[in-house]
């Protein structure tokens, strides 16, 4: 039960930083897709070192568990293409949709039932897709730390990469402000 606390408490807590960042307005989104306003991708990538860094902590403890799937080229690419699409026509990602769902975005809460049913017909579907997309090119489990050999090594490499990214993008994206300056 400590569990299910502990997931929703983080959830709400992602939420309402999502919603803080502005990743829940699809202005802001689309600003970031166009290259124009690096904000949502900066916070993006720093999600993704602190989580790491969190998790491999919890690992180190005993207390969290990373279950490692195995890599299909054409599910990953094909799974990618459809996130790619859906965020491109609705301006949310699952779970910035929430986000603005509870906020009460129309567009949101349709974007939402979309990925419900997306969800549900691929779950319908799933057994019957796993020989004809995944299996054919299934790599095995691909992680950094088998490349590296060691976990902490991996975590420095991606914390110091996604740092260099998080830089590389306010470099190349700017930080918004000549975008909402072109805009007024």
């Amino acid at each position: 039960m400590a569990d299910i606390w502990l997931g929703l408490l983080s959830g709400v807590f992602f939420g309402f930083v999502i919603q803080r960042v502005g990743a829940t307005n699809p202005g802001v989104m689309a600003r970031a897709h166009l290259m124009l306003d690096g904000s949502i991708p900066r916070f993006m990538l720093l999600a993704v070192v602190l989580s790491a860094i969190g998790l491999w902590g919890l690992e180190s403890a005993g207390v969290g568990r990373t279950v490692i799937h195995p890599t299909s080229l054409v599910a990953t690419g094909l799974g990618g293409a459809l996130f790619g699409i859906g965020w491109g026509l609705t301006g949310y990602c699952p779970g910035t949709c929430w986000a603005a769902a509870g906020e009460g975005r129309m567009d949101a809460i349709f974007a939402f039932l979309g990925g419900l049913a997306g969800a549900g017909t691929f779950a319908h579907w799933h057994e019957s897709l796993i020989p004809a997309l995944y299996m054919p090119t299934n790599q095995g489990q691909l992680t950094l730390d088998g490349w590296l050999g060691s976990s902490p090594l991996a975590v420095g490499v991606l914390a110091v990469g996604l740092g260099a990214g998080i830089w590389i993008v306010g470099r190349v994206w700017g930080d918004g402000e000549e975008a909402e300056a072109t805009e007024q």
